[in-house]
């Protein structure tokens, strides 16, 4: 759509400056002919000096003409002003040398009218029409002969009937064309099941909302919007009805945020919503205040979802204190609205970094920033999944009331304890069947392939061990090295209690998902065998604590609320 718009553009400049050229060419033409027919006109001239001499000065007054324009903005309203004012005092002095009000040549405003109702606006057009008019009749009655009638002014208010005709029927056919391409540029632009702004012009609008915030100094929110259970909403009534529930929440996003709010359907049931200078807090509130409207909308068979409401999830992300680039501010909404699905449901979540929040060595943040990166374009199942051990790990640290070192250390292993599955073949980790048993010993070594990763970062050092003994078993049958309780870190031993009741707690292809109540019994049964039991104990205090702080919607629950063991 932009190519052809550039396009249309193009050639509408083209019809202009032939215009334009026309308006200087015909008053050269007007000229000749007048000297011609009065050989006292300009006697003193040659006939083709007189014609190289006008072809000059067209040649000049056009230059000057584009120069001028060049020079003044865009922006500026003087810029549409110069095309009518130079080429009416052209025609006015066509008409002055060539007899004034006998003069033949009182047409040439024609042109000034035709580029300025394609150029400008019809009301312009219209004001240059009704100037040109009394122009050309004002040159009647100074300059004609006093007479009881004066027939060239009768005749010329034909003449300037003609100018208002003309500037009107052309101007509104070039309102008529704009409003067409402006549609044309909505169907572009609008998602047709909702009426919302699409994902392509989203990116768009983005990019330049960006810019803008940045040159005034202003803060730029973006909210990333899930529908939660909207696939089981599906599954159970029909695209149709999932269809209607899409349109009712465009409405009630319109009618919850701020009119200058920009709202695109982002996915199938995800919305983004962008913010102009709106700082995180006001952000965190209007989107409180759209979770707010739709868990208390009586959607149509809610009462058959979890928690029997229809509720929305969202993520906030901030230009430029979380954000410091449109990517930036795209990937910290998306990870809010992960993080606020992921706790519980139903919430509203500011994007942070537990990296960024405990200040860590700059250098050594950027290097994790960009292994994250790796797994994250590899694979999404295992940046999401070594997201959620962070945060465990985090919590479990604060629990553990551990030193700053090894809280630090728990949390760089936790970050790169999956790295070397960068290195094995994508096709073994998005499998959906059980792996075989060779493809198992492949997945196997990515204890050692992180280890290997890393090796050439002196920071990395100490968190080696735990990296490579994640997977070892308190009873000495783990891998690599078959290490047995005392042998084993420390923090390999917490980071194995955590990584395990992830894996079990989430939604993989190939096993059977548990809910939390179950995955802390699978931990209780296997401590002492395959964990360790202190470092067991103490990460289910740590689920228990947490998820008894925030009540049936989890406020203040930094880990997700248990689900009912039948939702499993």
């Amino acid at each position: 759509m932009i190519i052809v718009d550039n396009e249309n553009k193009g050639q509408i400049q083209q019809i202009l400056n032939i215009i334009k050229v026309a308006s200087l060419a015909f008053p050269a033409i007007a000229l000749l002919q007048y000297s011609s027919k009065h050989p006292d006109f300009l006697s003193t001239i040659t006939h083709e000096v007189l014609i190289i001499t006008i072809l000059m000065i067209i040649l000049v007054i056009y230059i000057l003409w584009i120069f001028v324009q060049s020079r003044i903005p865009n922006s500026s309203p003087v810029k549409r002003l110069i095309d009518p004012i130079i080429s009416m005092s052209i025609a006015l002095l066509s008409i002055i040398m060539t007899g004034s009000y006998t003069s033949n040549y009182k047409f040439l405003f024609i042109f000034v009218i035709l580029f300025t109702s394609i150029e400008c606006s019809r009301t312009l057009s219209m004001i240059v029409s009704a100037l040109s008019a009394v122009i050309i009749l004002t040159v009647d009655l100074v300059f004609a002969p006093r007479a009881d009638v004066n027939v060239f002014f009768e005749s010329d208010i034909v003449l300037a009937c003609v100018f208002m005709i003309i500037a009107w029927m052309v101007g509104y056919y070039d309102d008529i064309r704009r409003k067409h391409i402006a549609s044309l540029k909505n169907l572009v632009n609008i998602d047709g099941l909702t009426g919302l702004y699409n994902h392509r012009f989203f990116y768009d609008f983005l990019a330049t909302q960006t810019r803008l915030c940045k040159e005034r100094g202003e803060p730029l929110s973006l909210l990333f919007i899930d529908i939660d259970n909207f696939k089981y909403y599906n599954d159970i009534y029909g695209h149709q009805k999932g269809d209607e529930v899409l349109r009712i929440l465009s409405t009630l996003l319109v009618e919850s945020l701020p009119h200058n709010a920009f709202i695109a359907r982002y996915g199938g049931e995800e919305f983004a919503v962008i913010l102009p200078a709106i700082d995180e807090k006001e952000a965190v509130a209007e989107a409180e205040k759209v979770r707010l409207a739709v868990q208390a909308y009586p959607f149509a068979g809610q009462e058959s979802l979890p928690g029997e409401c229809l509720t929305i999830s969202v993520g906030v992300s901030t230009y430029p204190s979380k954000a410091k680039s449109e990517a930036e501010l795209i990937k910290g909404a998306d990870d809010a609205c992960y993080r606020a699905k992921f706790l519980c449901k139903n919430r509203v979540e500011s994007y942070f970094s537990i990296l960024d929040e405990l200040h860590f060595e700059s250098e050594i943040i950027s290097q994790i920033k960009t292994f994250i990166a790796i797994i994250n374009a590899k694979d999404k199942y295992t940046y999401r999944h070594v997201e959620r051990v962070v945060f465990y790990c985090n919590l479990l640290a604060s629990q553990l009331a551990l030193t700053e070192e090894d809280r630090r250390n728990l949390i760089y292993s936790a970050y790169l304890h999956d790295i070397g599955k960068i290195n094995i073949e994508e096709n073994i980790l998005i499998k959906s069947d059980p792996l075989t048993p060779e493809e198992w010993r492949i997945l196997q070594q990515h204890p050692q392939l992180a280890v290997d990763i890393i090796r050439t970062i002196p920071s990395f050092d100490v968190v080696q061990p735990i990296i490579l003994h994640h997977h070892e078993r308190y009873d000495g049958t783990g891998y690599p090295d078959r290490l047995r309780g005392e042998e084993i870190h420390p923090l390999a031993r917490l980071l194995t209690v955590v990584d395990a009741f992830d894996a079990m707690t989430s939604i993989r292809p190939y096993q059977k998902t548990r809910t939390y109540t179950q995955a802390m019994e699978e931990l209780r049964r296997c401590s002492g065998t395959q964990f360790d039991p202190d470092a067991v104990e103490a990460f289910c205090q740590c689920v228990a604590a947490h998820n008894s702080i925030g009540g049936d919607r989890c406020d203040k629950v930094f880990l997700p609320y248990p689900p009912k063991d039948s939702d499993a």
